[in-house]
């Protein structure tokens, strides 16, 4: 084990908000990282070959790799009014009979749309920032679309069929689990202890320095307009950033729970968390 930790995470703008003083050694006595940034759906896969120490997944992805990860209790990105939606050039009224693109199988965008239409059959993987002009071309009927994309499918002409995160919310009383830090449960409780306290100060030291971090944040959202930027962490940086909570927590069960009787994950005995005292 090295004494620098390997930390995946994408360039959305919430990611790189997050992790701006970690990466940037603004915070004492922190762990020292060595940031790996790539899409959702490439660090998914890069954590299931357990590639890297701290990694942002997909809860969907998650649940197929809580023997090897654990979750941190900071850093993750759930929410209400910010889950994936459903849109298409024109009305939809039965999904399941519709080619439907989606960011990738382990995404909780996939998840989603399987829970909500188990009867569908006809998916097609491609780059979340590839669906709004396939939508838009007609090379699928319909796009499941993550990140950025919900503030501005509009300009291209197309309409919402379902807010998959509002369907979620409405069915279940919970906020919106869409990803999470996982960690090595390798690294040891007390480093990954660590970790999540990092991470959880990172969060803190952007909130007190927007300015500073701004720069870093648009550097790696170089094709997005600043109104859009900041929408974008608006959203998805919010209380359940620094901390889970109760609530948190049994949305999050919750989901894996209702994927699992699905058959779309296993059902696991492995902690959520580190450890077992869990909030």
């Amino acid at each position: 084990m090295t004494d620098t930790l390997t930390l995946g995470y994408s360039p959305c703008p919430n990611d790189t908000y997050i992790f701006y003083a970690l990466v940037h050694g603004r915070l004492e006595g922190a762990p020292q990282v060595h940031e790996v940034l790539q899409d959702i759906e490439t660090l998914n896969g890069m954590a299931s070959r357990g590639e890297l120490d701290v990694v942002k997944v997909s809860f969907h992805a998650l649940g197929h790799l809580l023997s090897d990860y654990c979750l941190l209790h900071a850093g993750g990105a759930l929410g209400r009014g910010c889950g994936p939606l459903v849109v298409a050039r024109q009305p939809i009224t039965d999904l399941a009979t519709c080619r439907v693109a989606i960011p990738g199988r382990m995404t909780t965008a996939a998840l989603l749309v399987q829970l909500y239409a188990p009867d569908l059959t006809e998916v097609v993987e491609m780059p979340f920032h590839h669906i709004l002009e396939a939508t838009r071309a007609g090379d699928v009927d319909a796009g499941v679309i993550i990140h950025e994309s919900r503030f501005t499918y509009q300009r291209l002409g197309l309409q919402k069929v379902v807010d998959l995160g509002a369907w979620w919310e409405s069915s279940t009383g919970h906020a919106i689990p869409l990803g999470g830090i996982a960690a090595r449960r390798a690294l040891g409780t007390e480093r990954i202890a660590a970790i999540d306290r990092a991470v959880r100060d990172s969060v803190d030291y952007a909130h007190a320095h927007p300015d500073e971090v701004r720069d870093y944040v648009a550097a790696h959202a170089q094709e997005m307009d600043r109104e859009v930027m900041e929408a974008h962490i608006g959203v998805y940086v919010n209380n359940y950033t620094l901390d889970y909570g109760r609530d948190g927590v049994a949305a999050i069960t919750d989901l894996l729970a209702r994927a699992a009787v699905a058959g779309i994950l296993p059902a696991t005995g492995a902690p959520l968390f580190s450890r077992r005292d869990q909030p």
